[in-house]
């Protein structure tokens, strides 16, 4: 009996020892943040310099896309941290009589906050630590010309969260086949509506690389091409040549974009695939983008399947756009402000980029609230009437209604979209027309949303 009892209580003691050192060893929530904090920085560094060098590794390219994406989920981890602990301590503060009550639910909270700091603080720290050699090729890389972004899904010279797949299109472009090959070479590039399909080829097609290897691009839009089309393709009135390309190639190699804004049916593609083999050279390339996946199949290569931005690596955007060269550190009431209204833009970039503008231009704390009641407001009234999101409607190509924050508020209701190619010019002022409810008036709509970049 007194062996079993001292085996016992040796083991409890093992056990609280044990608890006591753990409990020790774990780091308090505000070391986790500055640890995490100054990893974020490194990881920053790490990114932006290969986001401003050509890379042609995939492997590089791979591992230098997971550490953006862990950058990206540190930086959404430690925001939401600090807009919750803010959010408590005002509430706290405002509310003595229930001092108990409230930090029954910040300890709850905290520790599921903690957890998921100490989650982006690992993953960083492992990407991290595993990056030396990559840090090393990426100094061998030659740096990409600087410019001011001119996109708005650029950020620098450098398309946000699409290196990889722009790195991607460009080997295809690039590369030679060895022997002489019959069949054209064709890459789709399938996406969703307004994900940055015709913005990507766009971005590719300034590229230094690939101005100097085509002689001339060719940009064809619609889903229904006509006789007229092929007959301007064949007699080369469709060529758009690139202000800014060399026409350094002696094989006159030509590049076809084809941007489909529907289906593509088999005998149309023949008629289109049959007139480009007859007046483009067998070197040139074509590529093909479109929302339907069923254009995979013309593809001679595996296609390129763009996907929506995270929910962290598009707050990590619209944050960026709307602080510009701001701190936003040191306006923490702002940050709060802003993770609210970039929920609101469900992932939409053009919503997202034209918000920011507006956000950035009226750095005002009382405006800020507003623009945020004002989106709070739409959007819980257009779910509750129609089910969904007025930007996944719109998306989808279906009608949608729309606010414009004004003196009184107008809604207006978008029915009628029509895409435009990247090289058409925007439509003016007077090709907007809108339909004004609240008036009770009911005009005919042109709503036109264009692809321009």
């Amino acid at each position: 009996m007194d062996i079993l009892l001292s085996v016992l209580l040796g083991e409890l003691t093992t056990r609280s020892i044990n608890f006591l050192i753990r409990k020790c060893s774990k780091p308090s929530v505000l070391e986790v943040e500055d640890r995490l904090h100054r990893l974020l920085f490194r990881a920053q560094v790490i990114v932006e310099e290969g986001m401003g060098r050509h890379i042609t590794n995939q492997a590089i390219l791979l591992q230098l896309n997971m550490m953006r994406d862990d950058m990206h989920r540190g930086h959404f981890a430690l925001d939401t941290f600090r807009c919750q602990s803010k959010e408590v301590v005002s509430q706290t503060l405002s509310l003595p009589k229930v001092n108990s009550v409230k930090g029954l639910c910040s300890s709850s909270r905290n520790t599921e906050i903690l957890e998921q700091l100490r989650k982006a603080l690992e993953n960083l720290s492992s990407v991290i630590n595993d990056a030396e050699e990559m840090v090393m090729f990426l100094m061998s890389c030659p740096r990409l010309s600087r410019q001011p972004y001119s996109m708005h899904l650029q950020l620098s010279n450098c398309m946000f969260g699409r290196q990889m797949e722009t790195q991607y299109v460009i080997n295809f472009l690039l590369y030679t086949q060895p022997h002489d090959s019959e069949e054209m070479e064709i890459l789709p590039i399938v996406g969703p509506g307004r994900v940055g399909k015709s913005t990507l080829v766009a971005h590719v097609c300034k590229d230094e690389r690939v101005c100097d290897h085509f002689s001339q691009i060719i940009f064809l839009h619609g889903n229904d091409f006509t006789d007229d089309d092929l007959t301007k393709l064949r007699e080369g009135r469709a060529m758009k040549p690139q202000s800014h390309m060399s026409n350094l190639n002696k094989d006159g190699r030509l590049l076809l974009i084809v941007e489909l804004v529907g289906d593509l049916n088999d005998d149309t593609w023949n008629r289109l695939y049959f007139a480009s083999r007859q007046c483009m050279p067998r070197s040139s390339k074509i590529i093909v983008t479109s929302q339907s996946e069923k254009i995979m199949k013309f593809g001679t290569t595996q296609a390129l399947s763009l996907k929506n931005l995270s929910h962290e690596a598009f707050w990590y955007f619209f944050k960026t756009l709307t602080f510009g060269s701001m701190n936003p550190e040191m306006h923490p009431n702002f940050v709060r402000l802003a993770m609210e209204i970039a929920r609101m833009q469900s992932g939409c970039l053009i919503g997202a980029n034209i918000t920011a503008n507006l956000l950035r231009d009226n750095f005002d704390i009382r405006f800020w609230c507003k623009v945020l009641a004002f989106l709070r407001g739409h959007m819980q009234k257009h779910i509750s009437q129609f089910g969904e999101h007025p930007y996944d409607l719109i998306s989808e190509n279906k009608p949608a209604h729309l606010g414009i924050m004004a003196a009184p508020s107008v809604d207006l209701m978008v029915y009628c979209q029509y895409e435009r190619s990247s090289q058409e010019e925007v439509p003016n002022s007077e090709d907007f027309v809108i339909e004004d409810e609240v008036r009770g008036k009911s005009r005919k709509i042109y709503s036109e949303h264009c692809s321009v970049v």
